[in-house]
C-alpha cells in the first residue's frame, strides 16, 4: 500500500507542474503576441506616417516647381522638420535635393523677408530649432559629397547644389536680410554661422572636403570645375581664418586640404584666384611657423603616412615658390619643416620595407597600400618637389655662399712645399699649362685657408641647408639624379662651397672633418653632412662633363682645384680606413664613407683616363709598402679595405709585387709548385703547327680550371706530322700561348677589331659570324688569364673602354659610357659632342634613336629605345641620345663577347686581384711596363751560353751599340725580336721567365745542335771557324735566347741586327 501511495503522490505532482508551465507558457505566448502586434502595429503606423510624410512633401515640392507664389520660410522651415524626421539617405536624396533648391531660391527673393530662409534665425521661439535643423541639412550635403562622383555629370551638378548651401549658410556676406537696417544683425548672425562651422568641423567637414577634392582632382583629367574648385577651397579656408588662424584648425587643414594631391599646382591653372587669397592671408608664414614645432611636424606625418607627406611637402614649396620674399625671411623655419618631412618619409619607409613591397616612383620599394589616385597624381607632385632644387630656391638657400666673389686677380706662385700632394709638377704638358694659367688669371686658386668659426650663425645656416639636401637624396631615391642636376645646374655654387669648406676651423678643411669623424655632436653630423652634400653633387657633375668641359673650357673647378680636392679626399679617406673607422662603420658614417670615396674614385678614374694630377700625387707617403705587407699577412682588416677602395696610394710596382705574390700562394695552396716531396701533376697536349687555334681550343677548352692554372706542357707536330725536336720547360708553351694570342687577336680573324685612331683591339661586333664564338671568347680569355697568370707579357694593346669592363667599371653608377668613347673612335666622340653643343633645334638634323650600321653589305637598324626609329631627337632628349649611343657601340654590341672573355678571364685570375689596378695599369700587367728599356737591369740579368761572357768583345760591343747607336723604338724592338713582346716586365727582367739568354753560334739554325765543348771554348776565345758576316742574328722567343754569331766587326753586328729586328727573322724552336 505505501508503495502505491507514493506513486499516486508522484504523478499528482507531476501533474501539477505541467499544468503550472502550461499556463505560464500560454501567458508568455500571449504576452509575445501582444508585442507583435505593438511591434507590427508601431511599424504600419510608422511607415503610415512616412508615406504620408513622404507624399506631404512631395506635394509641397511639386506645388513648388508649378511656379506658384513663393513659400514663406516657416513654410519651408515646417516641410523640412518633416523631411528630416524621416530622412533616410537613399530613398530621400531627391527630396533632399529639392528642400536645398527651395532653401537657396527663398534665399535669392529680394525684399521678402518672410520668404527668406534665414530669417527665421531671428525668431525668438525658432532661433535654436532653425539652427539645430541648418546644422543637419548641412551635414547631409556633407555626407553626400563624400559619396558622389565628380566625373558624372549628374553627380557634379548635386556636388555644385551641395556646395553652395554649405557656401551660403557658413557666411553671412551673401544674406540680403542684413541690408539697411538689418546690419546690427550681423555680429549674432555672424555667430550663428560660426556655430554652424564648428559643429561641421566636429563632425568630419575637412575629411569630406578633402575625399571630394582628391577624387576631383587625383586623376589624370581633373573634373572639377573653376567654380567647383574655387567653393571647396573657400570652404576649407572660411573655418580657418574665422578662427583667426588657430591651431586647433590649422591642423586639420595642413592635413586634409594641403595634402591633396598637387592642389596647388590645379588651383593655379583652374582658380589663380584662390592663391591670392592664400598670399593675403600670408598662409605660408603660418604654413611655416605652425610646421617648424617639432610636435605639431611630427603629428601631421604620422597622421598623414608617407605618401601623402609628400604631397603635403610638394604643395608647401609649390607655394614657396610663389612667395620668395616669405622664403628669404623665414628661411631657417622652411629648411627646418621640410627636413623634418623628409626624415619622417626616411623613417617610414625604412619601417615599411618587407617581401611584399610595391615600387613608389619617389620613394623606392616598401610596403604600401596601391592609391591609384596618388600614383596618377605623382607626375605634377614630382614637378612641385622639383622647386626644393630649383634655381630660384637654391638662389634663396645659399644667398650668403653665392653673394660671396671668389678672389679675381692673379694668385703669385706659390713656394713649393715638401710634399707633392697638392702641387703641379714643373713639367707639364703644353695643354695643361696654358689651361692652367687661363683659369689663374680669373680667380685664385681655392685651398684650405680657415679662419671661420663652425659655430657661427652662417655655418651653422649652410649646414642646415646642406642636411635638408643630404636628406632629399638619400629619401627620394628614385629622382635622386634630377636632385644632383639641379644643384649643379648652378657653375659658381659647388667652387663656393668648397670655398665655405676651406675656410672652415682653425687650419681650413681635413683636419676639421677628421675630428667630426670622432665627435657624436649634432654640430660635428651637419658639417659631415655638407662634406657629403658637396661630395655627391661634385662627383654627379664630373661625371656628366666630358674632357672639353672638365680640361680645357674648366667649367665649375680649376684643375688645380681637382688637385688640391683630390689630395683631401683621398687623405680623408686613407685617414678613415687606417684609424679603423670604416670596419665597423654604419649608418650615417658608412654613407659618409661612400659619398667621399665615390668622388674620389671618379676623379683618379678621370686622371688614370687623361692626366690632370702631378705625378706620385695618388700615393701616400707615410704609407710605408712593407707595412703594408706585414698587416696583410697578418689579416689586418684595415690593409684589406685599403686594397679594396684605394689601392693607388700603393706604388704600382708593390702592387704588382703583391699580385705576383697572391698568384704564388695560390699555386702553393693548389699544389702546382714544385717542392722536395712533390711534383705538380702536368698536363700534356700535342699541338699541330698547321692548326695550332684549333688544336689549341678543343684541348684546352675542356680542362678544369685547376687544370689550366696547372703546369702544360707543348709538344709539337710539324707539317710532315713529325714531333719536332726541343724539351719543354715552359719556353714551348710561352711560345704556343704567344703563337695562339696572335692568331685569336688578328683583326683578320674577325674576332676582334681595331678602333679607328690608335688601332687598339676590343671584341669585334660581327664575331657572331663564328661558329661557337661566345666559346671561342671564354678560350681567349682564358688564355689570356694564362699568360698574366704565369707572368707571361704578350704585346696585345686593349681599347681603353674594354679594359674599363674587364675591371667592371662599367657596373659603377658613376660610370660614363660617353667618356670612354674617345677610346673606341674618336671621330665619332667629336660628331657626338657637337650634337650636346648643337644651339639650333635638333630635330633639323633628322635623327631619331636609332644607328644604321652596314654589316657585311647590308644596311641594319638598331633602335638604341624600343621603337626607337620612329622617336626623334630632340633638344629634350639628346642627351640621352648621346649616352644611348655610346653605350650602344661600347657596351650592348659586343655584350656577349664580353661577357664571355670575361667569365673565361675571371676563371684563372680573380676579379679582386686585379681590381688593385687601374685601366691603363692593367694594360701593363698584360703587355709590361710602356717605360724605355732599362738596359742595365737587362745586362744585370742576362744569362751568357756558348763562350760568350759579360766582358766578351761581342757582348761589349752589342750593349754599346743598343745604349748609343739604337733609338728607344728599335730597343723595343730588339726586345720584341728576342721575347716577342716589345715592353719589358713591369717589375724588371729579374722577373722574365726564362731569363733573357745570349748564346753565341757557329752554324745556322737548323744545323745547330746545341753547345758543344770545342763551340764554347772557340767562343770564348773568339777563335772562329769561319766568318759569320753572312748569317744574321737569330732568336728562340720561347726561351727569351738571342742568337749571336761571333762576329768580327762592331760595324757589322750594328748592321746585321738592325736589319734582323726590322725583318722579324728568327721565331724559331730551338
Amino acid at each position: 500500500m505505501f508503495t502505491v501511495s507514493q506513486t499516486s503522490r508522484a504523478w499528482f505532482i507531476d501533474r501539477a507542474r505541467q499544468a503550472r508551465e502550461e499556463r505560464l507558457e500560454q501567458k508568455e505566448r500571449e504576452r509575445s503576441a501582444v508585442i507583435i502586434q505593438a511591434i507590427v502595429r508601431g511599424f504600419l503606423c510608422r511607415r503610415r506616417l512616412h508615406r504620408d510624410l513622404r507624399r506631404e512633401t512631395d506635394e509641397f515640392f511639386n506645388t513648388d516647381d508649378s511656379g506658384s507664389s513663393k513659400r514663406s520660410a516657416l513654410c519651408i522651415f515646417k516641410i523640412a522638420r518633416k523631411l528630416l524626421f524621416i530622412y533616410k539617405t537613399k530613398e530621400d536624396n531627391e527630396r533632399l535635393e529639392k528642400l536645398c533648391r527651395s532653401i537657396l531660391s527663398s534665399m535669392d527673393a529680394e525684399n521678402e523677408p518672410k520668404v527668406w530662409y534665414v530669417s527665421l534665425a531671428l525668431s525668438k521661439d525658432l532661433t535654436l530649432l532653425w539652427i539645430k535643423q541648418i546644422k543637419n541639412i548641412l551635414w547631409y550635403c556633407c555626407e553626400l559629397l563624400e559619396q558622389l562622383k565628380p566625373e558624372i555629370l549628374q553627380d557634379s551638378r548635386l556636388i555644385t547644389l551641395h556646395l553652395t548651401m554649405l557656401v551660403t549658410f557658413t557666411d553671412t556676406s551673401t544674406w540680403k536680410i542684413l541690408r539697411g537696417k538689418g546690419e546690427s544683425f550681423r555680429p549674432a548672425l555672424n555667430h550663428i554661422c560660426a556655430n554652424i562651422m564648428g559643429h561641421l568641423n566636429q563632425r568630419g567637414f575637412y575629411s569630406v572636403l578633402q575625399v571630394l577634392l582628391t577624387r576631383g582632382l587625383a586623376r589624370p583629367r581633373p573634373c572639377l570645375s573653376t567654380g567647383t574648385l574655387t567653393a571647396t577651397f573657400s570652404l576649407a579656408l572660411r573655418p580657418v581664418v574665422a578662427a583667426q588662424f588657430s591651431d586647433n584648425l590649422m591642423r586639420p587643414f595642413v592635413i586634409h586640404i594641403m595634402s591633396v594631391p598637387a592642389l596647388m599646382t590645379h588651383l593655379s591653372t583652374v582658380a589663380p584666384e584662390r592663391l591670392s587669397v592664400l598670399e593675403s592671408h600670408d598662409m605660408l608664414r603660418k604654413f611655416i611657423v605652425f610646421l617648424r614645432d617639432s610636435d605639431r611636424c611630427r603629428d601631421a606625418c604620422e597622421s598623414l603616412e608617407g605618401c601623402r607627406t609628400l604631397c603635403l611637402m610638394g604643395n608647401i614649396l609649390h607655394l614657396g615658390s610663389l612667395n620668395p620674399k616669405v622664403l628669404e625671411e623665414e628661411t631657417d623655419g622652411f629648411v627646418s619643416l621640410l627636413t623634418q618631412m623628409l626624415c619622417y618619409c626616411q623613417k617610414y619607409v625604412s619601417q615599411k620595407k618587407s617581401n611584399l613591397t610595391h615600387w613608389h616612383p619617389v620613394l623606392g620599394w616598401f610596403s604600401q597600400s596601391v592609391d591609384y589616385g596618388l600614383n596618377e597624381s605623382m607626375y605634377l607632385i614630382t614637378k612641385q618637389l622639383q622647386f626644393l632644387w630649383g634655381v630660384p630656391l637654391i638662389r634663396i638657400f645659399f644667398s650668403d655662399i653665392l653673394s660671396k666673389k671668389l678672389l679675381e686677380h692673379p694668385e703669385p706662385a706659390p713656394a713649393q712645399p715638401s710634399s707633392p700632394q697638392n702641387v703641379l709638377p714643373v713639367k707639364m704638358p703644353g695643354l695643361l699649362k696654358r689651361a692652367f694659367q687661363k683659369s689663374a688669371s680669373v680667380r685664385n686658386i681655392l685651398r684650405p685657408v680657415g679662419g671661420r668659426r663652425v659655430d657661427s650663425t652662417e655655418v651653422q645656416k649652410v649646414c642646415s641647408i646642406c642636411v635638408l639636401y643630404q636628406t632629399s637624396l638619400a629619401t627620394l631615391t628614385q629622382i635622386r639624379l634630377q636632385i644632383l642636376t639641379g644643384l649643379t645646374y648652378l657653375d659658381d655654387l659647388l667652387p663656393k662651397l668648397w670655398a665655405f669648406i676651406c675656410e672652415l676651423g682653425p687650419h681650413g678643411g681635413l683636419k676639421l672633418f677628421l675630428e667630426c669623424l670622432n665627435n657624436d655632436t649634432g654640430e660635428s653630423k651637419q658639417l659631415l653632412a655638407m662634406l657629403m652634400l658637396f661630395c655627391d653633387c661634385s662627383r654627379h657633375l664630373i661625371t656628366i662633363l666630358d674632357d672639353i668641359e672638365v680640361y680645357e673650357e674648366q667649367i665649375s673647378f680649376k684643375l688645380e682645384e681637382l688637385v688640391t680636392i683630390s689630395s683631401f679626399l683621398n687623405s680623408f679617406v686613407f685617414k678613415m680606413i687606417w684609424d679603423g673607422i670604416v670596419e665597423n662603420a654604419k649608418g650615417e658614417t658608412l654613407e659618409l664613407f661612400q659619398s667621399v670615396h665615390g668622388w674620389l674614385m671618379v676623379l683618379y678614374e678621370r686622371d688614370c683616363r687623361r692626366r690632370f694630377a702631378p705625378e706620385d700625387h695618388w700615393l701616400r707617403k707615410d704609407l710605408k709598402p712593407w707595412v703594408l705587407f706585414q698587416e696583410l699577412d697578418k689579416d689586418r682588416r684595415r690593409a684589406q679595405l685599403i686594397l679594396q677602395h684605394i689601392p693607388h696610394v700603393v706604388p704600382h710596382k708593390n702592387r704588382v709585387l703583391l699580385f705576383r705574390n697572391m698568384v704564388t700562394k695560390e699555386k702553393e695552396k693548389l699544389g702546382l709548385v714544385e717542392t722536395s716531396s712533390a711534383s705538380p701533376h702536368v698536363t700534356h697536349i700535342t699541338i699541330r703547327r698547321s692548326r695550332m687555334l684549333e688544336d689549341g681550343y678543343e684541348q684546352l677548352r675542356q680542362l678544369s680550371q685547376h687544370a689550366m692554372k696547372g703546369v702544360i706542357r707543348v709538344k709539337f707536330v710539324n707539317d710532315l706530322g713529325v714531333d719536332e725536336a726541343g724539351i719543354d720547360q715552359d719556353g714551348v708553351f710561352k711560345e704556343f700561348l704567344e703563337e695562339i694570342i696572335k692568331r685569336v687577336f688578328d683583326p683578320a680573324l674577325n674576332l676582334f677589331k681595331t678602333t679607328s685612331g690608335d688601332e687598339r683591339l676590343y671584341p669585334s661586333p660581327t664575331s657572331y659570324i663564328h661558329e661557337n664564338y661566345l666559346q671561342l671568347f671564354e678560350f681567349v680569355g682564358k688564355m689570356l688569364g694564362k699568360a698574366v697568370y704565369e707572368g707571361i707579357v704578350v704585346d696585345v694593346p686593349f681599347a681603353s673602354f674594354f679594359l674599363s669592363q674587364m675591371l667592371g667599371h662599367h657596373h659603377s653608377i658613376f660610370y660614363s659610357s660617353v667618356d670612354e668613347l674617345p677610346s673606341l673612335d674618336s671621330e665619332f666622340y667629336k660628331n657626338l659632342t657637337s650634337i650636346k653643343r648643337y644651339d639650333g633645334d635638333i630635330a633639323d638634323l633628322g635623327l631619331t634613336l636609332s644607328y644604321d650600321e652596314d654589316v657585311m653589305g647590308q644596311l641594319v637598324c638598331h633602335e638604341l629605345v624600343p621603337g626607337g626609329k620612329t622617336i626623334p631627337v630632340t633638344n629634350e632628349n639628346k642627351i640621352s641620345y648621346i649616352h644611348l649611343m655610346a653605350h650602344f657601340r661600347m657596351h650592348t654590341q659586343i655584350k656577349n663577347q664580353t661577357a664571355a672573355l670575361i667569365s673565361g678571364f675571371r676563371s684563372i685570375i680573380k676579379p679582386e686581384w686585379i681590381r688593385m689596378f687601374s685601366t691603363p695599369e692593367l694594360q701593363r700587367l698584360i703587355s709590361g711596363d710602356n717605360a724605355e728599356i732599362d738596359l742595365e737591369d737587362l745586362k744585370k740579368h742576362t744569362v751568357y751560353y756558348g763562350g760568350f761572357h759579360g766582358s766578351h768583345r761581342v757582348i761589349i760591343w752589342l750593349w754599346d751599340i743598343l745604349a748609343s747607336d739604337f733609338t728607344p723604338d728599335e730597343r723595343a724592338m730588339f726586345l720584341k725580336f728576342v721575347t716577342s713582346c716589345s715592353r719589358p716586365p713591369l717589375l724588371g727582367f729579374a722577373y722574365l721567365k726564362p731569363p733573357f739568354s745570349i748564346r753565341c753560334v757557329e752554324v745556322s739554325d737548323d744545323q745547330d745542335t746545341g753547345d758543344t765543348l770545342g763551340s764554347v771554348l772557340r767562343g770564348f776565345f773568339t777563335i772562329r771557324k769561319r766568318e759569320p758576316g753572312g748569317r744574321l742574328p737569330t732568336s728562340s722567343t720561347c726561351f727569351n735566347l738571342l742568337k749571336l754569331p761571333n762576329y768580327s766587326k762592331k760595324s757589322v753586328l750594328r748592321e746585321k741586327l738592325r736589319y734582323a729586328i726590322s725583318m722579324n727573322t728568327g721565331f724559331e724552336l730551338s
